[in-house]
């Protein structure tokens, strides 16, 4: 899904999605340190992503959108396989099949 699909309220819940995780890796303490961040604030975040992610899902829902979508290598092979026909000359063979 690129940006231009999204509704305003997609694009403001996507970029408060990613500063709050951006706040949360940003303050991540090295092992065996205290956290800078107090209890309560951390729980805060959990509940803010919890609530954007269940308004993203309902969003998506109302929109008709996959909420499966995930980013794709270039270079990463397809699951579907796209057969071009020839109407056309499945159209001549049919006639003279019944021929």
């Amino acid at each position: 899904m690129t940006e231009p699909e999204l509704t305003k309220e997609e694009r403001i819940l996507r970029l408060m999605k990613r500063v709050l995780t951006d706040v949360a890796k940003d303050t991540a303490p090295q092992p065996g340190l205290r956290h800078p961040l107090s209890k309560n604030t951390i729980q805060g975040i959990r509940e803010c992503l919890g609530l954007i992610s269940a308004r993203e899902q309902e969003l998506a829902k109302e929109h008709g959108r996959s909420m499966n979508d995930r980013p794709r290598f270039i270079d990463e092979p397809k699951s579907e396989v796209v057969v071009p026909l020839n109407l056309d000359s499945m159209k001549q063979k049919l006639k003279q099949d019944d021929e």
